[in-house]
Protein backbone atom coordinates (compact mmCIF):
# COMPACT_ATOMS: atom_id res chain seq x y z
CA UNK A 1 0.00 0.00 0.00
CA UNK A 2 1.53 3.31 -1.05
CA UNK A 3 1.31 6.27 1.28
CA UNK A 4 -0.02 9.45 -0.22
CA UNK A 5 2.41 12.38 0.20
CA UNK A 6 1.14 15.08 2.49
CA UNK A 7 2.13 18.63 3.27
CA UNK A 8 1.01 19.21 6.83
CA UNK A 9 1.34 22.40 8.83
CA UNK A 10 1.27 22.40 12.59
CA UNK A 11 0.51 26.08 12.80
CA UNK A 12 -2.69 28.01 13.29
CA UNK A 13 -4.02 28.93 9.86
CA UNK A 14 -6.62 31.70 9.89
CA UNK A 15 -9.82 31.23 7.90
CA UNK A 16 -9.05 34.29 5.76
CA UNK A 17 -5.85 33.74 3.78
CA UNK A 18 -3.60 36.73 3.16
CA UNK A 19 -0.13 36.83 1.60
CA UNK A 20 2.27 35.09 3.96
CA UNK A 21 5.15 37.32 2.95
CA UNK A 22 3.46 40.28 4.68
CA UNK A 23 5.32 41.97 7.52
CA UNK A 24 5.70 39.74 10.56
CA UNK A 25 5.25 36.47 8.67
CA UNK A 26 7.74 33.92 7.32
CA UNK A 27 8.35 34.02 3.58
CA UNK A 28 7.25 30.66 2.06
CA UNK A 29 9.66 31.14 -0.87
CA UNK A 30 12.56 31.46 1.60
CA UNK A 31 11.38 28.26 3.32
CA UNK A 32 11.30 26.51 -0.08
CA UNK A 33 14.89 27.67 -0.72
CA UNK A 34 16.01 26.34 2.69
CA UNK A 35 14.37 22.99 1.92
CA UNK A 36 16.10 22.77 -1.49
CA UNK A 37 19.46 23.61 0.10
CA UNK A 38 18.95 20.94 2.78
CA UNK A 39 17.85 18.16 0.40
CA UNK A 40 20.25 19.09 -2.38
CA UNK A 41 17.43 18.82 -4.90
CA UNK A 42 14.98 21.39 -6.30
CA UNK A 43 11.27 21.23 -5.55
CA UNK A 44 9.58 18.59 -7.71
CA UNK A 45 12.79 16.67 -8.50
CA UNK A 46 13.65 13.28 -7.00
CA UNK A 47 14.92 13.93 -3.48
CA UNK A 48 13.34 17.41 -3.38
CA UNK A 49 10.11 18.70 -1.86
CA UNK A 50 7.03 17.30 -3.56
CA UNK A 51 5.15 20.63 -3.38
CA UNK A 52 6.02 24.22 -2.48
CA UNK A 53 5.04 25.57 0.93
CA UNK A 54 1.50 26.94 0.73
CA UNK A 55 1.78 30.75 0.37
CA UNK A 56 -1.52 31.18 2.25
CA UNK A 57 0.07 30.00 5.50
CA UNK A 58 0.62 32.80 7.99
CA UNK A 59 3.62 31.48 9.90
CA UNK A 60 5.29 33.76 12.41
CA UNK A 61 8.66 35.08 11.23
CA UNK A 62 11.60 33.35 12.96
CA UNK A 63 14.40 35.26 14.60
CA UNK A 64 16.62 32.16 14.60
CA UNK A 65 17.57 30.14 11.51
CA UNK A 66 15.15 27.37 10.55
CA UNK A 67 15.96 23.86 11.82
CA UNK A 68 15.54 21.16 9.17
CA UNK A 69 15.75 17.43 9.82
CA UNK A 70 14.67 14.16 8.24
CA UNK A 71 11.68 12.43 9.78
CA UNK A 72 11.90 8.65 9.67
CA UNK A 73 14.34 6.22 8.14
CA UNK A 74 12.84 6.38 4.63
CA UNK A 75 13.74 10.08 4.30
CA UNK A 76 10.46 10.79 2.57
CA UNK A 77 9.45 13.57 4.96
CA UNK A 78 11.27 16.65 6.23
CA UNK A 79 10.54 18.53 9.42
CA UNK A 80 11.02 22.29 9.09
CA UNK A 81 10.92 24.03 12.46
CA UNK A 82 11.08 27.59 13.72
CA UNK A 83 13.20 27.13 16.86
CA UNK A 84 11.93 30.33 18.52
CA UNK A 85 9.90 29.93 21.73
CA UNK A 86 6.36 29.03 20.66
CA UNK A 87 7.57 28.48 17.09
CA UNK A 88 5.87 26.42 14.42
CA UNK A 89 6.86 23.34 12.42
CA UNK A 90 5.91 21.89 9.06
CA UNK A 91 6.16 18.39 7.67
CA UNK A 92 7.19 18.45 4.01
CA UNK A 93 6.73 15.45 1.70
CA UNK A 94 9.85 14.64 -0.34
CA UNK A 95 9.66 13.16 -3.84
CA UNK A 96 11.26 9.75 -3.64
CA UNK A 97 12.70 7.84 -6.56
CA UNK A 98 11.01 4.44 -6.58
CA UNK A 99 13.43 1.59 -5.94
CA UNK A 100 15.16 0.77 -9.18
CA UNK A 101 12.85 3.00 -11.21
CA UNK A 102 14.92 6.17 -11.21
CA UNK A 103 17.86 7.28 -13.27
CA UNK A 104 21.08 5.67 -11.96
CA UNK A 105 23.34 8.26 -10.32
CA UNK A 106 25.83 5.85 -8.69
CA UNK A 107 27.74 3.09 -10.51
CA UNK A 108 29.17 -0.10 -9.03
CA UNK A 109 32.77 0.49 -7.93
CA UNK A 110 32.31 4.25 -7.61
CA UNK A 111 33.92 5.99 -4.62
CA UNK A 112 31.40 8.01 -2.64
CA UNK A 113 30.84 9.57 0.78
CA UNK A 114 28.76 7.82 3.43
CA UNK A 115 27.21 9.87 6.24
CA UNK A 116 25.95 8.19 9.40
CA UNK A 117 23.66 10.41 11.44
CA UNK A 118 21.94 10.03 14.77
CA UNK A 119 20.58 12.13 17.58
CA UNK A 120 23.16 14.91 17.95
CA UNK A 121 25.93 13.52 15.75
CA UNK A 122 27.00 12.94 12.17
CA UNK A 123 30.12 11.20 10.82
CA UNK A 124 31.25 10.53 7.29
CA UNK A 125 33.83 8.46 5.46
CA UNK A 126 34.76 7.32 1.96
CA UNK A 127 33.12 4.13 0.74
CA UNK A 128 32.92 2.09 -2.45
CA UNK A 129 29.52 1.41 -4.00
CA UNK A 130 29.13 -2.36 -4.37
CA UNK A 131 25.96 -1.79 -6.43
CA UNK A 132 24.67 0.95 -8.69
CA UNK A 133 21.44 2.81 -8.06
CA UNK A 134 19.23 5.88 -8.31
CA UNK A 135 18.44 8.56 -5.74
CA UNK A 136 16.44 6.92 -2.95
CA UNK A 137 17.71 3.38 -3.63
CA UNK A 138 19.31 1.32 -0.88
CA UNK A 139 22.65 -0.16 -1.98
CA UNK A 140 25.52 -2.05 -0.38
CA UNK A 141 28.66 -0.01 0.31
CA UNK A 142 32.02 -0.95 1.85
CA UNK A 143 34.39 1.39 3.69
CA UNK A 144 37.64 2.22 1.89
CA UNK A 145 40.98 1.68 3.59
CA UNK A 146 44.02 2.98 1.72
CA UNK A 147 41.88 3.32 -1.40
CA UNK A 148 40.64 -0.31 -1.31
CA UNK A 149 37.34 -1.75 -0.09
CA UNK A 150 37.89 -3.40 3.25
CA UNK A 151 35.35 -3.90 6.02
CA UNK A 152 31.99 -5.65 6.04
CA UNK A 153 29.49 -4.11 3.58
CA UNK A 154 26.51 -2.15 4.91
CA UNK A 155 23.32 -0.89 3.27
CA UNK A 156 22.95 2.85 2.73
CA UNK A 157 20.47 5.03 0.90
CA UNK A 158 21.61 7.17 -2.04
CA UNK A 159 20.86 10.84 -1.39
CA UNK A 160 22.46 12.27 -4.52
CA UNK A 161 25.40 11.43 -6.80
CA UNK A 162 28.43 10.65 -4.64
CA UNK A 163 26.53 10.69 -1.32
CA UNK A 164 24.79 7.92 0.62
CA UNK A 165 23.46 7.94 4.17
CA UNK A 166 22.43 5.78 7.09
CA UNK A 167 20.27 7.27 9.84
CA UNK A 168 20.46 5.69 13.29
CA UNK A 169 17.40 5.94 15.55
Amino acid sequence: MRRLPLLLACAVVPAIATPAAAAGFADPVAIDRAIAAFTGAPQGANGGALLPVDPRLRLAACEQPLALSWRGLRRDTLRVQCPDAGGWHLFIAVRDAPGGGGVPVVARGEEMTLTVTGDGFAVSQSVEALEGGAVGDWIRVAPLHDGKAGAQPIRARILRPGLASVELP
